[in-house]
C-alpha cells in the first residue's frame, strides 16, 4: 500500500505529461501498462514533445530500460520451477519499485512466496495506471509545474539505495557505480554508459566481497551497518 500511494503523485504528473504530448486517454492507459516505468515514460513524453525522430526513441528506451536484465537475473532464483506463463506475467510487470520491495522481501522473509510478489506487482501496476488516466483526464484543465517531478524520482531511487545498504561494502560499490556512470556517460554520450558502469560496478563489488569473504572475513567492509528499522537493544542482542 505504501507502495502504490507513492505512485499517485508522480503518476499523476506523468498523465499530465502524456496529455501534453498528444496522447489521449486510451493511449495513457495503454502505454501505462504496456512499459509501465515512469523515467521511460517521462523519456517519451518529453521527446515527443521536442520531436525527436522516433528511431531515436527507440533506442534511448532499449537502453534505459536494459537494466531490468539485471533485476530479473537477480530475483530469478526465487522464482525457481514457476511455470513459464508465470515467469512471463512476472517480467511483464516488474519494474524498479516493485522489484526493490520483492527483492527485500524475498532475501529477509523465507516465507515469502513467488505469488505474493506477482500480487505486488499488480496492484503497483494498477495504482500507476489508474493515476496514469486521472492525470490525463485532468491535464487539459489544469496547469501544473512538473519541474519537482525530477527530484521526486532521484529522492525515490535514493531511498530505494539507502533502503538496499547493508554494509560497508555497499556504499564503496555505490559510490564507485555513481562515479563510473558519471565518467561512462560523459564519455560514450549515451545511456550505453549507465549499463556499462552498472555492470562493472556489480562485478567489481562481486569479486571483492568473494575475495573478503575467502581471505579476510572479519574485514570492516563487511560489517553490518546500523539498521534504523530494528531496535538498538537487538542489535547489541545480535
Amino acid at each position: 500500500m505504501p507502495l502504490g500511494l507513492s505512485y499517485i503523485p508522480i503518476g499523476l504528473a506523468c498523465g499530465v505529461l502524456l496529455h501534453a504530448a498528444g496522447f489521449n486517454h486510451l493511449l495513457t492507459a495503454l502505454i501505462s501498462v504496456m512499459v509501465f516505468s515512469g523515467g521511460a515514460q517521462f523519456l517519451i513524453a518529453s521527446m515527443l514533445t521536442i520531436n525527436a525522430p522516433m528511431t531515436t526513441i527507440i533506442l534511448m528506451m532499449f537502453f534505459l530500460e536494459l537494466r531490468y536484465a539485471l533485476l530479473g537475473s537477480s530475483l530469478s532464483r526465487y522464482l525457481k520451477g514457476q511455470p513459464l506463463p508465470f515467469i512471463f506475467a512476472f517480467a511483464f510487470s516488474m519494474n524498479d519499485e516493485n522489484y526493490a520491495v520483492n527483492y527485500l522481501k524475498f532475501a529477509t522473509d523465507k516465507h515469502w512466496q513467488p505469488k505474493q510478489a506477482l500480487l505486488v506487482e499488480h496492484y503497483s501496476l494498477l495504482f500507476w495506471t489508474v493515476s496514469n488516466i486521472i492525470g490525463s483526464l485532468i491535464g487539459s484543465a489544469l496547469t501544473i509545474n512538473l519541474s519537482v517531478v525530477d527530484f521526486a524520482l532521484t529522492a525515490l531511487f535514493i531511498y530505494m539505495a539507502i533502503m538496499q545498504t547493508k554494509s560497508r561494502l555497499t556504499i564503496l560499490v555505490c559510490a564507485l557505480s555513481g562515479v563510473l556512470t558519471i565518467s561512462f556517460l560523459v564519455w560514450m554520450k549515451s545511456t550505453l554508459g549507465l549499463v556499462v558502469a552498472t555492470l562493472l560496478a556489480s562485478f567489481a563489488g562481486y569479486f571483492v566481497e568473494r575475495h573478503l569473504l575467502a581471505h579476510k572475513p572479519e574485514s570492516h567492509l563487511l560489517y553490518t551497518i546500523h539498521d534504523p528499522t530494528r531496535p538498538l537493544d537487538e542489535e547489541a542482542d545480535k
